[in-house]
């Protein structure tokens, strides 16, 4: 193992530098919720479902009190958040499943999904001498030649659509609903989010002795609303029925990570192990598949650059190499493929041209200034920027792009574009040159209900 000193030599530069062939590299497991609302984990301030397991991620790693992801709904985040890329640049910037827009605009389902000139984290680190492993939701494609197995991936255990029931009678959700192993449909039994927690737990055990990265996509808490009888019965006081549902469904994902957590602890991998904890946009509390999600204290949901959009509660926990802390400057879901692979040893290429920056400097306290100067989202005719406190946004209620302060105004509701003419027309410039940099969307945005 490398002692501290050491360590902070390496984190000293942007990248790690590759580490000594005796030395173990750490394993890397990327948790992702889906519809998880801002304030629907204990360690972000909710009082009505406990969440024991994901609060201890956050009290022994890093709490990110400024974490976005790079689209408000879960296709192009999966898609960023793979690459480390920007998926707008790569026109990943609808979800990608056919639908009857698409079809009727003359799109071809054979090239919804991630574009086969990317090449994911997951091919990354495998190159690099990684099992690669991807349990639950994959969305970026149900053909063949988007499969998991053929971007990076050795293993996969999961569905390919962007939701599925529950439960194994009903083939109700979006996509390609049946369990594959592999390539091939299983028959399975139970609740889908234990029989996720006890898949992961699996690939766990079977590459203990080797450096590992699980890609684990849970598709709780996205709807349809179902709950096991074990979970609902620990909510019947919350008076809303959606949200009684949703709470039960919560607890399930909370102790499907407790049961990968007590995995890396029989095996005494946890301290060994970078784990990053995040949903995949804001909680969807007027549209796009509601489910009874909360974003207090912020505006919007899921699907809306306002911040109740794309700001989501994130932790990250690697006991070896960081203490615990709570970090402010912003970060965003691109960092995650920069991180991992420098806390792999791999040596980046310019040609990977990664957006995403290794955050581990940063939270050792040996880099200074802040991750990201600005950070951007363009949906379609929607988009935003952030550039400290600054934010400039125009979504589905605001038709002229408005400008807050985030430090001052979390719920964006003053706008000062009147106030402070120079910086709005600064940040606008910004926008419009990273906004000349990206290519068209590859498929139409999917039909939405409209916001209530």
């Amino acid at each position: 193992m490398l002692n501290r000193r050491a360590w902070l030599r390496q984190a000293a530069s942007p990248w790690l530098a590759p580490l000594h062939a005796a030395d173990r590299r750490p394993n890397i497991i990327v948790i992702l919720a889906d519809d998880l609302g801002y304030a629907d984990l204990g360690s972000f301030g909710c009082k009505d479902v406990p969440t024991p397991h994901i609060d201890s991620l956050a009290k022994r790693g890093v709490r990110f009190t400024n974490s976005y992801v790079s689209a408000p709904y879960c296709s192009p985040t999966r898609a960023g958040l793979l690459t480390g890329r920007y998926q707008q640049r790569f026109g990943h910037e609808f979800n990608a499943h056919p639908t009857k827009r698409f079809l009727e605009a003359g799109g071809d389902p054979e090239n919804q999904g991630l574009p086969l000139t990317e090449t994911t984290v997951a091919a990354r680190l495998k190159q690099a001498g990684y099992a690669t492993g991807v349990v639950g939701k994959w969305h970026l494609g149900d053909r063949t030649k988007f499969h998991p197995l053929n971007r990076g991936f050795q293993e996969f255990f999961g569905f390919l659509g962007g939701a599925r029931s529950y439960f194994p009678g009903d083939q109700t959700g979006a996509g390609r609903p049946e369990v594959l192993r592999n390539f091939d449909p299983i028959k399975w039994d139970g609740y889908l989010t234990d029989l996720l927690a006890g898949e992961a737990a699996a690939y766990i055990d079977r590459h203990q002795k080797d450096p590992f990265f699980l890609y684990l996509a849970f598709n709780a808490v996205h709807t349809p609303m179902e709950a096991s009888e074990k979970y609902s019965r620990q909510f019947q006081s919350i008076p809303d029925r959606r949200r009684r549902t949703y709470a039960a469904m919560l607890a399930a994902m909370d102790e499907a990570v407790g049961t990968v957590l007590e995995k890396l602890r029989n095996t005494r991998l946890e301290d060994d192990t970078l784990i990053f904890l995040l949903s995949d946009n804001g909680g969807p509390t007027n549209k796009y598949a509601v489910n009874g999600s909360i974003n207090t204290p912020l505006r919007g949901s899921k699907g809306d650059t306002w911040e109740g959009g794309i700001r989501v509660p994130m932790v990250l926990q690697w006991n070896r190499r960081l203490a615990a802390a709570v970090y402010d400057n912003p970060v965003i879901q691109l960092d995650i493929a920069a991180t991992s692979l420098a806390a792999a040893g791999a040596a980046p290429q310019p040609d990977w041209k990664l957006d995403g920056v290794n955050l581990i400097p940063f939270l050792s306290g040996r880099a200074k200034r802040m991750p990201h100067r600005d950070l951007y989202w363009r949906f379609g005719d929607h988009m935003a920027i952030r550039r400290g406190d600054w934010k400039v946004v125009r979504t589905w209620d605001n038709t002229q792009p408005e400008l807050f302060n985030l430090r001052r105004d979390i719920g964006e509701t003053r706008n000062l574009a009147g106030q402070e003419p120079a910086r709005f027309k600064e940040l606008m410039a910004a926008w419009n040159k990273w906004n000349a940099t990206l290519v068209p969307p590859a498929w139409p945005r999917p039909e939405v209900d409209p916001p209530k």
